[in-house]
């Protein structure tokens, strides 16, 4: 039988990432044990985010300024040490109304092995009106088109 882990481990091993940052490891990131601390993982996944908006073809800061982070979720899965490089996937998972789901692999380069797993959820928002906004059916559009792939849109009440 395989465990729960074991077989989430094999999923995100398959799933398919079209936008992979290489990470450097930098000292800083490290912690008096001498692995990345927990909470640089977020920093790494907002490397991923954006080469994901750059490979897609806009400007980091556009599309930094189109959206707020709303949640993270991080599986650690193994250590980092100083030396490794970390190939950092990230794809859209779903949409909703008001908000779109991103899943991360962080695996080492070399060996493949999985480091973390990860999901963010970014609300659209409106700076000038301080609040949240639809996500409009062509930035939709967009994604799908850069990933080839249907991504769901979340039911109404799963959420923004």
């Amino acid at each position: 039988m395989v465990s729960g882990s074991a077989a989430r481990d094999a999923a995100a091993a398959a799933e398919v990432y079209p936008v992979e940052a290489l990470v450097e490891v930098r000292f800083r990131d490290l912690d008096p044990m001498g692995h990345v601390n927990n909470a640089v993982y977020l920093t790494y996944l907002e490397v991923a985010r954006a080469h994901y908006w750059r490979a897609l073809g806009q400007t980091e800061s556009t599309a930094i300024r189109t959206y707020v982070l709303a949640r993270a979720e991080i599986d650690y899965r193994s250590p980092v040490r100083l030396g490794d490089e970390i190939l950092c996937g990230v794809r859209v998972e779903s949409f909703g109304r008001r908000s779109f789901t991103m899943r991360y692999r962080l695996r080492e380069r070399k060996s493949g092995r999985l480091i973390a797993t990860a999901l963010t959820v970014q609300a659209r928002f409106d700076y000038e009106a301080g609040t949240t906004r639809p996500i409009d059916e062509e930035s939709k559009r967009q994604v799908r088109t850069f990933e080839k792939r249907e991504i769901p849109d979340r039911p109404a009440g799963g959420g923004a």
